[in-house]
């Protein structure tokens, strides 16, 4: 008998913790091994190679984003697989995680069966994204032109949260004139001409988190 899939949840509510063990201690090759209501303690925790599979949400409210965690996870040799399981379905949050070198990337209302499947594809190395986030992903690489980069996103989801350009340009660790830059071209691929326009526009496409 092979030994089970062992389980790490990182979310920061303590209820969705607890939905999530009871989903997955009905799969009888699932174990449960660890909670981590921080990005840090998931980093942590991942670290001592207690677990195969890390459940990761995006967002923990104030310290490490999920994304950051991912990456410092992935970044160590024989690392956990990380699966992000999150409300947030943006094109900023899903470049995020799939470059910080996420193995899957599911929402939160996901069906047991899809989250049961989806842990054991990551387990065993394969991607795992849930139909609509490889269907924005596929989108993306049909029309790269239009497409907003990674930068350009993260410029914008600033912008919506209200940092000015020099805030951004402190941020991001870029000039004012490179963020300028990211906005003319953000404003192009868009169709606007206003930063307002440009966020309206970027949240309706579900390009930016509101």
């Amino acid at each position: 008998m092979t030994d089970p899939i062992a389980l790490l949840l990182a979310d920061d509510h303590p209820v969705v913790r607890a939905g999530l063990r009871a989903v997955l201690d009905t799969e009888p090759d699932f174990q449960v091994v660890a909670e981590a209501a921080t990005a840090e303690r998931a980093v942590a925790l991942a670290a001592t190679g207690v677990c195969d599979v890390v459940l990761m949400d995006l967002q923990f409210g104030s310290g490490m984003h999920g994304a950051e965690a991912t990456a410092a996870i992935t970044a160590a040799p024989d690392a956990p697989r990380v699966l992000i399981l999150t409300t947030y379905d943006s094109d900023a949050d899903i470049l995020a995680a799939v470059e910080a070198g996420a193995a899957g990337y599911l929402l939160k209302d996901a069906p047991p069966e899809e989250l049961a499947a989806a842990v054991r594809t990551a387990a065993a190395g394969r991607s795992a994204l849930a139909p609509e986030v490889a269907h924005r992903l596929m989108d993306r690489m049909r029309t790269p032109a239009q497409a907003l980069t990674k930068r350009e996103l993260e410029v914008l989801q600033l912008v919506g949260e209200g940092l000015s350009n020099q805030q951004i340009s402190k941020r991001l660790f870029l000039s004012q004139a490179t963020v300028k830059s990211h906005l003319v071209h953000i404003y192009a691929k868009l169709g606007v001409d206003s930063r307002t326009s440009a966020v309206a526009a970027a949240t309706a496409r579900r390009l930016i988190r509101r």
